[in-house]
């Protein structure tokens, strides 16, 4: 069972990495935030701009995943996509860095929300999901932090200090490619 400390440290990473990853994308200007690595793979071809849609949308997909794990013994969750944010990947160059940014607070706020109202036995509770196996409920939501750690690294040009561990060893190639 998840302890105070547990819970604490949780938050406190959730929200150090969040604040990271937005300073990045406040430093960028429009231009740079529209433009993506020539080269890249994955995600990492995606701009600043992608990519914090990208993230607003995980945030709801794991937010989902995390409360059918409160309600259900060990659900599948690979199917389950989370809410519709407002502002699609889709459509990420036709607003400003500061909407995209205004998207991934709300939906933060969101999830912290959750967080305040879980019992520490709900860090227990898990849900399954093809890609990663079956995690708990900490282990989801430790997902938040290490996911802003590795699209900073993306932002900045660098080699990921997180790598996901995925049931088959080698990331599956479920992303959408680059948007134009």
């Amino acid at each position: 069972m998840a302890t105070a400390e547990d819970i604490e440290a949780l938050v406190a990473k959730m929200t150090e990495e969040r604040s990271k990853l937005i300073g990045q994308f406040d430093a960028l200007s429009e231009d740079d935030a529209e433009t993506a690595p020539d080269n890249a793979e994955g995600e990492a071809q995606w701009s600043a701009k992608q990519q914090c849609c990208h993230l607003a949308e995980m945030e709801t997909a794991y937010r989902a995943w995390v409360e059918l794990a409160l309600v259900e013994d060990n659900p599948d969750v690979g199917t389950i996509r989370g809410e519709q944010v407002d502002i699609p990947l889709e459509q990420a160059h036709d607003h400003s860095i500061s909407e995209l940014v205004g998207q991934l607070r709300a939906q933060r706020q969101k999830t912290l929300a959750v967080i305040e109202g879980l019992q520490p036995s709900d860090y227990d509770r898990t849900a399954s999901q093809p890609m990663f196996g079956t995690l708990t409920v900490l282990q989801w939501l430790r997902s938040y932090y290490r996911h802003d750690r590795m699209h900073q690294d993306q932002i900045a040009g660098r080699e990921g200090s997180y790598k996901p561990k995925f049931i088959t060893g080698a990331e599956p190639d479920q992303r959408r490619t680059r948007l134009q």
